[in-house]
């Protein structure tokens, strides 16, 4: 941006235009500097990038400039110092529990999670003594009886996935740092374009760009998004290390995906408010998980906390999981597939795909049932959308 700016640009211009250093070819577009390694004009030059003395680019596991405009345009858009961004979702909160935490350290994480990062946390750091215990994400008293001497990081995700469970993300920064911890909040439903965790005291974001940061399921990346002294140093120097990058051709399509970022998060919250109304009318629907829904008990604290209620709805089938079959497998136009953040509405059963991998145990605690069905809600024209449940949820397809 201009240094004559005062005034902090809005969030749409931001998505367009910061990060921006344009060649001396003066290039319009971002450019893709498709390349593993850059020139040194002389060794002592090479030495001092090597170093960290000079800045520049230096491999592009850890230095990349078209990544580069990618992290800078997400680090505006969440308000944070520094992001640092990452082969996948999953690659950004290893990097986070690989760069912050050591063994016999402890992480107090909300139970209701994305399946692959319970097993993350299950299968692989706990095998290395990090210790984690799970707690209701909307239950402050949970987390203050669960908070341990050895806690260093309280990770939550809100809403969740995939019941929406809304998260008060200023108690659970203030209760965090009172014990000496970090607050680490996966954004990847919201986007900062619906919510700010750091504005709100969260210490750390993590993002999954496959989903609404890209929004049609192009790629596959992540991000670490926070203050330059954790993002910037030991978080950092673990992608630097051990190369979960991104690759310049992913960032590139990102950088383009955060351009309507703004525009499509209001257009997805539109037509996912007004389906969850609908739902709720459908004689085979138990349940709606929605948190613009007056019926969702987090309701209000959504209102405050986020600007739109987001893209992501889940609901309960009457019939369980022959029903919650039997209507993914009556759908013509809606997309099976556990991505999410697509323009094109995308359908799925956790239970047996997203979060399979948990136990039976693990998901009744989670209340993730047999009947429940996840939809991911595009942008087709809201009728349409409609019309491919109604035939999978009529009486017939019980």
């Amino acid at each position: 941006m201009s240094k004559k700016q005062e005034k902090i640009p809005g969030f749409a211009t931001r998505a367009i235009r910061s990060g921006i250093n344009r060649t001396r070819e003066n290039e319009h577009s971002e450019p893709i500097f498709p390349t593993s390694s850059f020139l040194f004009e002389s060794a002592s030059e090479a030495a001092a990038r090597f170093s960290g003395e000079v800045e520049g680019n230096v491999y592009s596991r850890f230095t990349n400039p078209t990544v580069k405009i990618f992290e800078q345009r997400l680090a505006e858009l969440e308000l944070g110092e520094r992001a640092v961004a990452t082969a996948s979702g999953m690659s950004a909160i290893l990097s986070v529990c690989m760069g912050l935490l050591k063994s016999g350290d402890h992480i107090l994480s909300s139970r209701s999670l994305f399946g692959s990062t319970v097993q993350l946390f299950e299968n692989f750091l706990k095998k290395f003594g990090v210790e984690v215990s799970y707690v209701s994400p909307t239950d402050l008293e949970a987390w203050k009886l669960a908070v341990q001497v050895n806690t260093k990081l309280f990770f939550l995700e809100t809403p969740s996935n995939p019941l929406t469970e809304i998260a008060d993300i200023s108690i659970l920064a203030q209760l965090a740092h009172a014990n000496g911890a970090l607050l680490v909040v996966d954004n990847c439903f919201c986007t900062p374009a619906l919510q700010q965790p750091l504005e709100l005291g969260a210490d750390i974001v993590v993002h999954s760009a496959t989903k609404f940061l890209d929004g049609q399921g192009r790629c596959v990346g992540g991000a670490v998004v926070g203050p330059e002294a954790l993002v910037g140093g030991d978080i950092y120097s673990f992608l630097r290390t051990g190369g979960p990058c991104m690759s310049p051709f992913n960032a590139w399509v990102f950088i383009k995906g955060l351009e309507t970022l703004n525009l499509r998060m209001k257009a997805h919250s539109e037509n996912a408010l007004a389906l969850a109304l609908w739902l709720e009318q459908q004689a085979s629907v138990e349940r709606v998980y929605y948190p613009g829904l007056v019926s969702h008990p987090q309701h209000e604290l959504a209102r405050v906390q986020q600007r739109y209620f987001g893209g992501i709805l889940s609901f309960d089938l009457k019939g369980g999981k022959q029903q919650a079959w039997g209507v993914i497998d009556s759908l013509q136009m809606l997309s099976i597939t556990a991505n999410l953040g697509d323009v094109k509405t995308t359908v799925t059963h956790p239970s047996s795909t997203t979060h399979s991998r948990m136990t039976s145990d693990q998901r009744d605690e989670a209340g993730i049932g047999d009947g429940l069905v996840r939809i991911s809600v595009g942008l087709e024209d809201l009728e349409d959308i409609k019309a491919d449940l109604r035939q999978g949820l009529s009486e017939g397809a019980l």
